[in-house]
């Protein structure tokens, strides 16, 4: 990255937490006596000095073995953790006519809560220079990778239509295509094999039209949301089709066969697909808390009345559709974490996302939720960041450069004030947060938080 130019202090925070510049800190910083959680493989490494310098990890070893260089930031890392940033896989990003101001509130909110890297799921020629101004270290925020415009029954009404967007949205550099609802088959097949020949994977949802076998066959690169996969455990003899889901098959969810799960975990290891759960977005909405209480939660000072309002009055009107019962919003519920315990233990690859800003996940925050929900799925502490740490290099091919802690490693950080492996809960516990060698204590996050409130100028 470009060094910067020092300016000074009151400056720099205003200009961070704009997220207009990234200054790059003209000397090293030095992280002593931390313990680090490498994320290489299920160990903690106490008593360790880490120093970056240059956007990387320079050197890392027990504390009086590594040099700290002269006039190095020193980090007090006693009774502290290291571990890499966190990624928010099912990501979102304002595109359109949105203002400068609210891309750099999402981007900056993401940061501050220890995400490093996020996958766009509904792309903008925007978003292109915005994926090399994080890069450069030009703008404050995580490293991005995006989709284009999604594949929707609208935006790709015949099969001619979806080959020339995919041809275009391949020459604009795009690093995925994202798929919605809506896609009819003779459509998705068009595109499915002129994606082939343009060497772009497919990711997102699975179109009805569409199903999980096909999309599978296919071989996107993820499928979000499990979207599909309560619709392929209808059992054939329900009295409901698959075709009458609603809400990602909730309604369907006392009609289901669990006997499938194996098989559909076997399909989808073959098939190499990754899974981007986005267990908030369907428990939150399908939940037995009260909206009220939700609109109370501390990340809401972020979001708009008239937008917490929207979301209340949705949940409302979903839990009150006819024949989904608390009952069967409860099974609903424990399927789908069998599932994310079934996928994982059978080998298929999970990746850490929310589905952020949508309905009640707040961006940055809404990721501390859904590593809670993977732990009350089943998974360990440890297994849950692997989601969004180590597995997320494996997936974008860069583990030589990102998703653990060593040196040489880009300097993508994040310090917490309590083991998150004694307590999921504690990687909401944030001492800092570096992004590609770029430190932020917690005072300067506290800085930028307060700007973005509701009712702030």
């Amino acid at each position: 990255m470009p060094s910067m130019l020092r300016v000074a202090a009151p400056a720099v925070l205003t200009l961070c937490a704009l997220g207009l510049v990234r200054a790059q800190a003209s000397s090293a910083v030095a992280f002593v006596g931390i313990t680090v959680i490498p994320m290489d493989r299920e160990r903690v490494v106490p008593g360790q000095t880490v120093v970056v310098s240059d956007g990387r990890i320079s050197a890392m070893g027990p504390v009086g073995e590594v040099r700290v260089p002269e006039g190095a930031t020193r980090v007090d890392g006693a009774g502290r953790f290291l571990l890499p940033g966190l990624a928010e896989m099912h990501a979102h990003i304002p595109g359109g006519q949105a203002p400068d101001a609210a891309v750099a509130r999402v981007l900056f909110l993401y940061v501050a809560n220890g995400i490093t890297t996020i996958r766009g799921m509904l792309g903008h020629p925007r978003h292109l220079a915005l994926r090399e101004e994080t890069a450069r270290g030009t703008r404050l925020g995580p490293t991005i990778y995006t989709s284009g415009p999604s594949f929707s029954g609208t935006s790709v009404p015949d099969a001619d239509t979806a080959r020339r967007m995919v041809v275009a949205q391949k020459q604009a550099g795009y690093d995925f295509l994202k798929i919605h609802p809506g896609v009819k088959r003779d459509v998705f097949e068009a595109l499915a094999a002129e994606a082939d020949r343009a060497g772009i994977r497919l990711a997102g949802h699975v179109p009805l039209d569409v199903g999980l076998q096909r999309a599978l066959e296919a071989r996107y690169a993820t499928i979000d949301h499990l979207d599909g996969y309560v619709e392929a455990l209808l059992r054939p003899d329900a009295p409901l089709k698959a075709s009458d889901t609603t809400w990602f098959g909730v309604n369907l969810a006392d009609h289901l066969d669990e006997r499938r799960i194996p098989d559909l975990v076997a399909a989808t290891r073959r098939a190499g697909t990754w899974i981007v759960p986005t267990e908030t977005l369907l428990e939150h909405t399908t939940n037995e808390m009260d909206p009220a209480e939700m609109a109370r939660w501390p990340e809401m000072r972020y979001v708009p009345p008239e937008q917490i309002a929207q979301w209340t009055e949705g949940k409302r009107k979903l839990i009150a559709t006819p024949g989904v019962t608390v009952a069967t919003r409860r099974r609903f519920i424990e399927v789908r974490r069998r599932l994310i315990k079934a996928l994982h233990a059978g080998g298929v690859g999970l990746l850490l996302g929310s589905d952020a800003p949508q309905v009640w996940n707040v961006p940055g925050f809404s990721i501390h939720r859904e590593l809670a929900l993977l732990v009350e799925a089943g998974l360990t502490p440890w297994q849950a960041l692997e989601t969004g740490t180590r597995n997320v290099a494996a997936f974008f091919g860069t583990l030589t450069e990102r998703g653990t802690v060593a040196p040489g490693k880009r300097a993508d950080l994040l310090v917490l004030d309590a083991d998150p492996l004694a307590s999921i809960a504690n990687t909401a516990r944030i001492h800092g947060v570096m992004v590609g060698g770029r430190w932020m204590p917690r005072a300067e996050i506290d800085e930028g938080l307060k700007r973005y409130e509701v009712g702030q100028p």
